[in-house]
């Protein structure tokens, strides 16, 4: 059976940039935590999100600065519970 997102409740999403950016940033993108990734080609934007129209506001707000968006991942928000018979 698939599995039904529900996008209309909170979760937690990594947007990847090409940009670096420093946790100074960290202000501006309020409740988002911002990280290097590994190998240093860019910054991680992780933070909870409570609807589409916030993430659509947080894209609104990376295009505005300029920056470059690579990706954009919504994470589990809870552990999936396992199908009936399994």
């Amino acid at each position: 059976m698939d599995k039904q997102i529900d996008f209309y409740t909170p979760a937690i999403y990594r947007i990847q940039l090409k940009e670096n950016l420093g946790s100074n940033w960290n202000e501006w993108f309020s409740g988002f935590e911002v990280t290097q990734e590994v190998n240093s080609s860019g910054s991680l934007l992780t933070g909870m999100v409570t609807d589409q129209a916030a993430l659509h506001g947080l894209i609104r707000k990376v295009r505005n600065l300029g920056l470059t968006l690579v990706s954009i991942q919504r994470m589990e928000t809870k552990p999936e519970k396992p199908e009936k018979g399994e």
